[in-house]
């Protein structure tokens, strides 16, 4: 058969049209599964970091347990990647004192005992970082070892046959919860179960973090258990300790969980509650607070403390010091002053001193002894000022209980203390 030139050339064009058209969809089609697809590979390499334990290399063979590689990110753990999210120590204890001067201030008895049970939520949440549904299902008559000081928490009550877990508490919590459920009117309101409409919760919450000048979304629930974390996390406490405290089960720890017993981990549990509670104790002439402000000099330095009710303390340290003690602004700390250097003023208006720090305050207590008195003034956040001085000077001065008077002290005579 004899062939066309003419449709030989015409096929041959054709040929080539089509080799042009299909090789741009494929080189189109590579360019945009390319463009759309850069996210999902991102999101499946994300997501191999997230569950590194879960790949083959990782999974554990007959009886070994897979081994955590590299740095765990507490704040992938804890999903605080944003550190707005949580408020620190100083904005928890502001919180909490809200909490308690709106209970006290109830009128009428059936709001105290409202109010009451709100701050009871509160401080369990707070102190335990317990859920709102594991504090709101909690029995105290039951769940809570008061001999012990422990915690019982499980999500959605006992009957749910969910698993439960067991958190420390402080001595003092310990015995501040019993004392107000062994009041008479708590305990006919109770009868079992700490139960509060969630939703009556959280507006509660809301309030008392607008009340001091917190945003309303930062006085949740879920925020302060997510705060409780970041300040045992901040406090030194080992990531698996507070994964367990929390009941968070995360597959790239747990392999952490196999090194210590229960047994273990709450002994460790135990010696940072204690320290911690050690530290926020309310002891006479000692303010609990952060570093606001560092101003160094050739050898010396002068550092202000924000205290938790809102007052400024000077102390001045030497460079040696600052440096030895790593101190730098943001830093929790305690400053305290020895009650001789604490002078008492009488009278209305603020004394003309040169003492940096001054205090407005009420006569709380009296101790006269033969050579010297102990007066003790508490200033308005409840702090207690102890001043020593000579009984003859506390007859001049003539102080009552209750009378108003202002407590200075040199910001050389304030001692600083770290954990």
């Amino acid at each position: 058969m004899k062939e066309n030139p003419q449709a030989f050339a015409y096929n041959t064009i054709n040929i080539k049209i089509v080799l042009v058209t299909t090789l741009t969809l494929v080189l189109s089609d590579v360019k945009f599964f390319q463009r759309r697809s850069c996210k999902i590979f991102q999101w499946r390499s994300e997501l191999a970091q997230n569950r590194g334990s879960e790949s083959v290399a990782n999974k554990p063979r007959g009886n070994r347990h897979p081994k955590m590689s590299g740095t765990v990110k507490h704040a992938r753990i804890l999903s605080m990647e944003d550190k707005g999210r949580y408020l620190d120590t100083v904005q928890l204890q502001k919180l909490e004192q809200s909490f308690r001067s709106w209970a006290e201030a109830a009128d009428r008895s059936d709001i105290g005992i409202s109010r009451k049970r709100i701050l009871l939520i509160f401080l369990l949440i707070r102190h335990t970082g317990a859920r709102l549904n594991e504090a709101l299902h909690l029995d105290p008559s039951a769940d809570i070892d008061y001999k012990n000081h422990i915690v019982r928490l499980c999500k959605g009550g006992t009957e749910g046959r969910r698993p439960c877990r067991e958190v420390e508490i402080s001595e003092a919590l310990s015995a501040e919860i019993q004392r107000t459920l062994d009041a008479p009117e708590l305990k006919r309101a109770f009868g079992g179960l700490i139960w509060v409409d969630p939703g009556h919760v959280r507006r509660k919450f809301y309030e008392r973090a607008e009340s001091i000048g917190i945003p309303r979304q930062l006085g949740t629930p879920d925020v302060i258990r997510r705060s409780r974390a970041v300040e045992l996390l901040q406090s030194n406490m080992p990531l698996p300790v507070v994964q367990k405290i929390l009941g968070h089960s995360t597959p790239n720890l747990a392999a952490s969980y196999v090194e210590f017993s229960d047994e273990e981990m709450q002994k460790v549990a135990r010696y940072f509650i204690d320290k911690e509670s050690r530290r926020k104790t309310s002891a006479r002439n000692a303010f609990f607070g952060k570093i606001d402000k560092i101003q160094r000099g050739d050898i010396q330095a002068t550092i202000e403390i924000l205290s938790v009710g809102g007052y400024r303390i000077s102390s001045v340290i030497t460079n040696h010091s600052l440096v030895q003690l790593g101190l730098r602004r943001g830093a929790l700390v305690m400053a305290e002053v020895k009650a001789p250097s604490v002078m008492l003023y009488k009278g209305e208006e603020e004394p003309k001193s040169t003492a940096e720090n001054i205090f407005r305050g009420t006569v709380h207590q009296i101790l006269k002894g033969a050579v010297t008195t102990e007066i003790v003034v508490r200033i308005p956040d409840g702090t207690e000022l102890c001043s020593i001085v000579t009984s003859e000077s506390g007859r001049r001065m003539d102080l009552k209980e209750n009378d108003l008077v202002w407590a200075i002290f040199s910001s050389f005579s304030v001692v600083l203390h770290i954990d």
